[in-house]
């Protein structure tokens, strides 16, 4: 049973993320700032949807848990604005690092292993599954602001370099979603929901 009482601590754990508030705002409820929790599973739904896409192999599935784990580190180490200035950024990295070892570590060895090694991997996104993750984790907000006429982009005077950068992970990952982000990106600026620079 002590196994069993730290799972289910690590779950409750999780109600936390509901509370870690992000940039983009949900059109459909009142433009209110979507959640952490609200994001992880929205991106994890949209790669079960769009893994076609993928140009190289992936496990689906490990796609799946890395983008339901990476943002849990942020009930501790708080969210960061995507675009944020370095400055801001300082140490970031840290407590993150910190946040798996007390966040993962509530789990039993195992499991606390092996949400750490999907954690590491998709930082690193050095394997074609983080990278179709990240990919999947940066595309979304690019479609939350088209629909939201510009959404966070606007409020902050986001740049259209600034949004290539962000999504790149899709021009090897998956192609077809690249060329897709692109023309978004073009129309984004032509709205003037995105700065041509």
């Amino acid at each position: 049973m002590v196994e069993l009482d730290k799972q289910l601590d690590f779950i409750m754990e999780m109600d936390l993320l509901k509370s870690v508030y992000r940039q983009a705002l949900v059109k459909s409820d009142n433009n209110r700032q979507e959640n952490s929790a609200e994001h992880s599973w929205h991106i994890a739904m949209m790669a079960l949807t769009l893994h076609p896409y993928a140009s190289e192999p992936i496990d689906i599935n490990r796609v799946v848990q890395m983008l339901l784990l990476h943002d849990v580190v942020e009930i501790d180490a708080g969210d960061t604005f995507a675009f944020a200035a370095d400055e801001a950024l300082a140490g970031q990295h840290a407590k993150e690092l910190a946040a798996v070892e007390r966040i993962f570590g509530l789990l039993p060895e195992q499991q606390y292993q092996h949400c750490k090694v999907l954690w590491l991997e998709f930082e690193q996104a050095e394997t074609a599954d983080a990278r179709f993750a990240k990919a999947m984790d940066r595309v979304l907000p690019l479609l939350q602001n088209m629909k939201n006429n510009g959404g966070s982009w606007r409020n902050h005077q986001i740049k259209k370099t600034q949004v290539l950068n962000r999504n790149k992970y899709l021009a090897g990952s998956a192609p077809a979603l690249w060329q897709h982000a692109c023309q978004q990106i073009e129309l984004a600026v032509q709205h003037g929901w995105l700065l041509d620079q």
